[in-house]
C-alpha cells in the first residue's frame, strides 16, 4: 500500500473509492433489495462511483488525446449512466434501475479494473508485484 500512497493525487483516492465501490457493490448485488439498507448503500456507492469518475479526468497517465484516453470516455459515461440509473429508480422501473446499475458495476469497476492489472500500472505492482 505504501506504493499506492506515494503516486501523485489523485491516484490513491481514485484507487481506494473504486475497490470500496467494489466491495460495496459486491454487498449490494448480494443482498435484499428495495429496504433502506439497499437504499443508503446504494447512495453511498453512487456517490463513491461519482468520486472513481471524476478523480480519473485529473489522472493522465495513458494520452492518446492530448491529457485523455479512453478510459475517460468510461468515465463519462459511467457519470451520466448513474444519473439514469437513479431516475429508473426514483420513477419506479425497477427493472430497469437493476439493469443499468448491475451493468455500470461490471463494466466501469470490474472490466476496468482488470486493465488497472496491466503490467506497468501501479495496481500490478501492488497486487502482482
Amino acid at each position: 500500500m505504501t506504493l499506492l500512497f506515494s503516486e501523485t493525487h489523485p491516484i490513491p483516492l481514485h484507487a481506494i473509492m473504486a475497490i470500496i465501490a467494489i466491495i460495496l457493490g459486491g454487498i449490494q448485488l448480494s443482498m435484499k433489495k428495495g429496504g433502506a439498507i439497499h437504499k443508503l448503500l446504494g447512495r453511498i456507492w453512487v456517490g463513491l462511483m461519482l468520486i472513481v469518475a471524476i478523480t480519473s479526468f485529473f489522472i493522465h497517465e495513458t494520452k492518446m488525446w492530448g491529457d485523455y484516453s479512453p478510459i475517460h470516455l468510461l468515465s463519462l459515461w459511467t457519470i451520466f449512466i448513474l444519473g439514469v440509473g437513479v431516475y429508473y429508480a426514483r420513477v419506479g422501473n425497477i427493472k430497469r434501475h437493476k439493469q443499468v446499475m448491475i451493468a455500470t458495476y461490471f463494466f466501469a469497476l470490474i472490466l476496468t479494473g482488470f486493465f488497472t492489472l496491466m503490467p506497468g500500472r501501479i495496481m500490478h505492482q501492488i497486487l502482482i508485484g
